[in-house]
């Protein structure tokens, strides 16, 4: 096995942590990758508390279990969006608070600032350092544009760019306080946030002025099914893949009611022309992103993200596991035809 196998917990939440904790070291995996909600993660606890963080990792202990991130993609959603009632169902009511947006959004940001404290608490209290790797929180960024993704009414490059602006203000003093702390924040290119594609995402950086704790949460499925060259994205920001989702997702596989923006269906229509699956049934070419991640020298942690809502997830998680750690390997130490050379007299 050349990296860790991780499952992030974010699918998992309904589950008390000391349940899933047994769960995941029985389906195969060598670690988690904890969200930052139900009782996972506390980022406030974390944060004013390093015993807090012992506990976390008694509980990951003693199953035999190693972390090397967590993810806060709920609050990171809230600092760029236009704030509606969809996000009082994702938020803690301290930073939800009265629900204005203005004060959504700057709570959020605050949050954020908090979570790298809580990571680098985290990972300073790790009882055995296993790989090295930097710590990193994993997150979404929420948009003030995404609704202007299609083009009309007409928008305007200058429409466009305010977002960014917008962004880039916002993340910079965040970014800062994670280097204050020494931790890498890892977006995660997604519809819905400021970075999607490969453009968006190479906008978002210039946003940001290349701030180096600014990185991507690498995650296939979501560019797949958009026509995106995932394995190119791995090559394009080989600097900044600060983190690994494997996550499959199938597309063309509809009856051609509904196209790629996902015709309001809820995900398992059998008319989406795409959807997430289990590992191994979508079509995303695992080994392909393996070569690269090898060629760009990546050797932190595959973290599982499972989504199939076809299949049993205990059955699913079990399966994907097995199937990451079957397509991983380690990178060739030496050149395969090496052993034709003469040796010189």
């Amino acid at each position: 096995m050349a990296r860790p196998v991780t499952l992030f917990t974010g699918q998992w939440a309904d589950l008390p942590l000391k349940d899933l904790v047994a769960m995941a070291k029985k389906m195969g995996f060598d670690g988690l990758e904890l969200a930052c909600w139900g009782d996972h993660f506390d980022v406030n606890a974390a944060a004013e508390s390093k015993d807090y963080c012992k506990e976390r990792w008694q509980i990951l202990s003693e199953n035999g279990l190693t972390a090397f991130s967590i993810s806060n993609h709920l609050v990171g959603q809230a600092i760029c969006d236009r704030i509606d009632e969809r996000h009082k169902a994702i938020l803690s009511p301290d930073v939800w608070g009265d629900g204005d947006p203005e004060g959504v959004r700057q709570r959020a940001a605050e949050q954020m600032k908090a979570t790298a404290q809580a990571c680098r608490n985290f990972i300073d209290t790790k009882p055995q350092q296993d790989l090295e790797f930097p710590p990193v929180v994993n997150a979404f960024s929420g948009s003030s544009i995404w609704h202007a993704c299609y083009a009309f009414p007409p928008t305007s490059q200058a429409y466009l760019q305010e977002g960014y602006d917008d962004f880039g203000r916002r993340f910079l003093p965040i970014l800062d306080a994670f280097e204050e702390y020494d931790v890498n924040f890892a977006l995660e290119v997604h519809p819905t946030e400021i970075a999607f594609d490969i453009g968006s995402a190479q906008r978002a950086l210039e946003a940001v002025h290349h701030h180096r704790r600014f990185g991507f949460n690498y995650d296939p499925s979501h560019l797949g099914y958009q026509g995106v060259d995932y394995v190119k994205f791995i090559r394009e920001f080989k600097d900044r893949i600060y983190h690994c989702h494997m996550k499959d997702a199938w597309w063309g596989h509809g009856n051609g009611d509904v196209g790629v923006f996902g015709g309001h269906t809820d995900f398992g229509d059998y008319r989406r022309y795409w959807d997430f699956r289990s590992i191994g049934h979508g079509d995303v070419q695992f080994e392909d992103i393996i070569v690269a991640l090898n060629d760009i020298g990546y050797a932190g942690p595959l973290s599982i993200e499972w989504e199939d809502g076809r299949m049993d997830r205990i059955h699913g998680a079990t399966e994907s596991c097995r199937n990451v750690k079957s397509y991983d390997f380690a990178p060739s130490r030496a050149a395969f035809d090496s052993a034709f050379e003469r040796k010189k007299a």
